[in-house]
Order: structure tokens, then sequence, then C-alpha cells
């Protein structure tokens, strides 16, 4: 029935020429019994750049959002037929929660013309960015009902675990920094250069406008590129060039380097947890999916 279904749906639609009028409209897959065009490929990937665009910008930006290119075509597919298991299931999303996770995301923004203007440069409109929300919470409904709520992760294997993979739970090298911050390229070049002298941070206070924080940096653990680059590089007491990160320029001073340490189990098991709970749920995840394919009638059309 469900090959009849798809086959009656690709018969009308090709005898509908003003479809073909319109590349965006151009039908790419089918899934049971609804279809994928290619303007959802590409209101999908614009979401997924308006999403990665929060934390990311310029190169990094465009690397991310290619690199979900390839497989862009089977994540819609799986999303199609997680959402028709959600509309088996009778799953529904309260319009109040889509609202307040627009809501959310206009706090981003300073006026509400600036959201706008963001969406647009997607290519889309508030209505859409409400529908790939509803679509994300009745997904993700779906793999809680289904997958995550059957996971469990027993005491014993978090121990085992630990056992077989202690070289794993190092802390790294702790390196402790102070951070000075300034807004003028040119004041802070000349405190650094200052500080490197070895004046003190006190007797510079009256020439310059500055704010000090502490900064205690693990490498490769979500310090920004730039950042980590800088103060890898520095032994103690040492004093860098200021790096300009956003508009504002960053000095960095190395007080001190803690060497690394093993993690007990006490100190292990919560990052254990999570990671084994997450590998379980992918795993099920996958084996879920695999069967609803085989159970799915799934075409690819060609270009």
């Amino acid at each position: 029935m469900r090959r009849i279904i798809s086959f009656a749906i690709l018969v009308l639609l090709s005898l509908c020429p003003v479809c073909h009028l319109y590349s965006q409209d151009k039908m790419i897959a089918v899934v049971n019994n609804e279809i994928i065009t290619q303007k959802d490929l590409y209101d999908f990937l614009n979401f997924i750049r308006m999403q990665y665009s929060r934390e990311l910008s310029g190169k990094d930006l465009e690397e991310k959002v290619n690199s979900v290119k390839q497989d862009l075509l089977q994540r819609l597919i799986e999303d199609k037929i997680m959402l028709q298991q959600a509309k088996n299931e009778k799953i529904s999303i309260e319009p109040t929660r889509i609202k307040a996770k627009i809501n959310e995301i206009k706090k981003r923004y300073a006026l509400e013309s600036d959201f706008e203007r963001d969406l647009a440069k997607q290519g889309l409109v508030q209505a859409d960015l409400e529908n790939k929300i509803r679509e994300q919470m009745l997904t993700f409904s779906i793999v809680e009902h289904k997958v995550r709520s059957k996971i469990m992760v027993r005491p014993e294997e978090i121990t085992d675990f630990y056992n077989q993979n202690k070289r794993k739970f190092l802390k790294s090298e702790e390196r402790l920094l102070t951070v000075i911050v300034l807004q003028d390229e040119g004041a802070a070049k000349s405190m650094s250069y200052y500080l490197r002298l070895g004046d003190k941070l006190e007797d510079l206070a009256g020439r310059y406008t500055f704010t000090v924080d502490k900064l205690s940096a693990y490498q490769g653990q979500d310090l920004r590129r730039e950042i980590e680059e800088v103060v890898f590089r520095l032994g103690i007491t040492e004093v860098s060039d200021p790096v300009e990160i956003g508009g504002q320029y960053y000095i960095f001073r190395l007080n001190d380097i803690l060497g690394s340490q093993q993690l007990s189990l006490a100190q292990a098991q919560e990052q254990i947890q999570v990671y084994l709970f997450d590998k379980k749920v992918q795993e099920e995840l996958t084996k879920w999916l695999d069967g609803l394919k085989k159970e799915s009638y799934i075409k690819i059309l060609d270009n």
C-alpha cells in the first residue's frame, strides 16, 4: 500500500507543469507517503547555519556547515521517519513551548528587527523557524519515548570502564593565568610592554583603563584557538602580546603551571556516566532507525 500511495504522489506531481518552474519545489526524495523537496533541503541547511552562527562565524562557521552537507539528505530522511513515528504515537507540542523558545532566541538580539534580518539572511521567516523548532521538539520527544527512556548505565559498568581506561582520566596540565582586558589597541600594546619590563598592575592602573580576571586553562578544553596558541607558549611570569577578540584586547600573564594528575573513580564517575549513556543512546538509536528504514518506502530521486 505504501508503494502504491508513493507512486500515486509521483504521478500526480509529474502532471503538474507549474511545479517544474520552481527548482526549489523539485522533489528529491519520497519517504512513505510524504515527499522531500529541494526547498526542504535548503531550509534545513539554513536552519543549521542559524543554529551554528550562535557560536561560530566566518571561516569556522562555513567549515562546520560544509561538514554536514554530505549526509544532509540522509538526516532529512531520518527526521521525516521520526516525525512520522511521532505522529503515529500522537505526540504533540504545546504552542507555548514553541513561543517560549522563539522568545529565548529573540533575547540574543538587541532589536526584533535584527532578529528578522538574521532570519532573512538565511532565507527564513519566523513561521519557518517555528516549524523547525516544532519538528526538533517532536523528534526529541519520540527519541526520548522510544530510545533514551529505556537506557540505563549500571554502577559496575562505570567501575569496569574506569579500571580499563585509567589513562584516559589523567587530569591535563593546568595553567593559572591573569587576564587583562583593554578596549584600545595602542593602550594594550603599551601596557603589555611595561608589564614585560616588570611594572606592577597597581602601578599601571592610573595610566590605563582595564579590567583584570583569573583564568584556569587546560590544553584542548574549550579555549578559543587564538587564546590557546598564546597561553600554552608562555613560561611562568611571562606576559603575552595583546590578543584581539571581538573588538577587545586581551593580555595574558602565566602565574603557575600545575602538573597532570590521576582522577579517582569518584572524580571521573559523572564523566563516565555521560559517556556510556550517550554511547548506548547512539547505538540503540541507530538500531531503531535502521529497523524503521527497513519497514519504510524510501526513494531518492536522481537529479
